[in-house]
């Protein structure tokens, strides 16, 4: 059976062809996530520059409310964000942990 050296950033290890799909698999699922909380922060930052526009504006007082709820929704996605992306890292980090080594002899039962 060929066996394949695939880069993992916790460990570099080697994988049969088998656990090749799963294995990129994962590494796709890392890379969506560092999409994702990406994402989260450009619409943090938008709704963090519209909620400081919309306080700029002195003819319209009665919408400063709107302007207050833009900046606390913006810390709440951030909030959020951080947290998904965190979960979610630890769960992928879990499944990217090096198995023990079945043809290393020491590792063997008798």
């Amino acid at each position: 059976m060929r066996r394949v050296k695939l880069h993992n950033p916790f460990k570099t290890r080697i994988i049969d062809e088998k656990l090749i799909r799963e294995h990129l698999a994962l590494e796709r699922t890392k890379l969506a996530n560092e999409r994702t909380i990406l994402s989260y922060i450009r619409a943090s930052l938008y709704l963090l520059i519209g909620g400081l526009a919309l306080l700029q504006i002195k003819e319209y007082d009665h919408i400063k409310w709107l302007g207050y709820l833009s900046l606390f929704i913006c810390v709440a996605f951030i909030v959020v964000g951080i947290s998904r992306y965190i979960a979610l890292a630890r769960k992928l980090s879990k499944l990217l942990q090096p198995d023990d080594d079945e043809d290393d002899p020491k590792n063997r039962k008798r």
